[in-house]
C-alpha cells in the first residue's frame, strides 16, 4: 500500500452492510484509516426504493427518484458517523435520463455531497476518469477523521444494539434465551471480538420488502457462530443465507491456460 498514491478496495454491496464491517473489522485489525468513502448509487435502486415495480424500472420518474431519495440519504449519513468524507457516484445506464440523474445530483448538493456521473457501463474506465480525478480532489482538500462506531471494550451484545440501532435505524435488538446464553458463553473468552452481522442487503431492516429507510424496526437474531481465527463473532438476523466455504477442491484448481493460450475450467 506504500507504494501507491491512492489505494482503492471494494468494500462490499450496501453500505450498511459491506462498508460498517470493513471499518468496524478490517480498519481496526489492519490498522488502516481511510481517507474517502464512494458511494455507488443507480437511478433503478432508488426508484425501487421510491415504491416502483421491477418491470417499471426502466420508466422515468423523477418522482420516484425523490421518494427512494432516503435510503441513499441514510447511506450518507452512516458513512458520516465513521468520520469519513463520502462522495456518490451515480452508476448509469441506457435507461436513466438525465433529469433523473439530475435530481440524484441536486439532492445530494443539499446535503453537502458531490454526486458524479458515472458511464464506464458504455464508455469503460475514461466513462468513469470524472469520478476518479473528483475523489482525488475530496482526498486532497478534506481531512478524515476516521473512527469506529464502538469500542471493542463494549460486550457483544452492546456492539450488536450499535450497529443495529445507529446503522440499521432498529428500535431494539430481540433473540432467544438459547442465543442470550451462547452470547453471555462467548463473552467470557471473546468479549473483545468485534462483531459481523448478516442480514438481507436489501433493507436496513431483516425484511427485504421493508425498503427505503426504515426506522423503529426490530432485529431479530437468529443464531451466533464464532470465528475464532478470524476473531470476530457472526450474528446471523433474520432468513438470510450466508455464503458457504470453500469445497475440499475449489474450482480455481481446475483453472488454466491451454496449448493455444486460452483460459479453460472456469464454467
Amino acid at each position: 500500500l506504500k507504494l501507491c498514491d491512492y489505494t482503492i478496495t471494494e468494500a462490499g454491496f450496501g453500505a450498511d452492510l459491506g462498508a460498517e464491517k470493513f471499518f468496524n473489522i478490517k480498519c481496526q485489525k489492519a490498522g488502516l484509516k481511510p481517507d474517502a468513502a464512494v458511494i455507488v448509487a443507480t437511478v433503478r435502486a432508488l426508484k425501487k426504493h421510491g415504491g416502483m415495480a421491477n418491470d417499471e424500472l426502466s420508466i422515468a420518474n423523477v418522482d420516484a427518484i425523490t421518494a427512494g431519495f432516503d435510503n441513499l440519504m441514510r447511506h450518507i449519513d452512516n458513512i458520516s458517523k465513521f468520520g469519513v468524507p463520502a462522495i456518490v457516484a451515480i452508476n448509469r445506464f441506457r435507461s436513466d435520463t438525465d433529469d433523473e440523474v439530475t435530481e440524484i445530483k441536486n439532492l445530494c448538493n443539499k446535503l453537502n455531497v458531490d454526486a458524479i456521473e458515472c458511464n464506464h457501463w458504455s464508455d469503460g474506465s475514461s466513462g468513469a476518469k470524472k469520478l476518479a480525478h473528483s475523489v482525488v480532489k475530496l482526498v486532497d482538500k478534506t481531512q478524515s477523521q476516521f473512527r469506529t462506531l464502538y469500542d471493542n471494550s463494549l460486550s457483544l451484545w452492546e456492539k450488536i444494539e450499535h450497529i443495529a440501532r445507529d446503522i440499521y435505524g432498529a428500535s431494539e435488538v430481540i433473540a432467544d434465551k438459547k442465543v442470550r446464553l451462547q452470547i453471555k458463553q462467548y463473552q467470557q473468552n471473546y468479549g473483545d471480538f468485534p462483531v459481523c452481522i448478516a442480514k438481507t442487503q436489501y433493507s436496513f431492516s431483516t425484511d427485504p420488502k421493508l425498503l427505503g429507510a426504515p426506522s423503529q424496526h426490530v432485529v431479530p437474531i437468529r443464531e451466533v457462530r464464532l470465528a475464532a481465527g478470524a476473531e470476530f463473532l457472526v450474528v446471523i438476523c433474520g432468513d438470510v443465507m450466508t455464503m458457504p466455504g470453500l469445497p475440499v477442491n475449489p474450482s480455481a484448481h481446475d483453472i488454466h491456460l491451454n496449448e493455444r493460450g486460452q483460459i479453460e475450467g472456469l464454467f
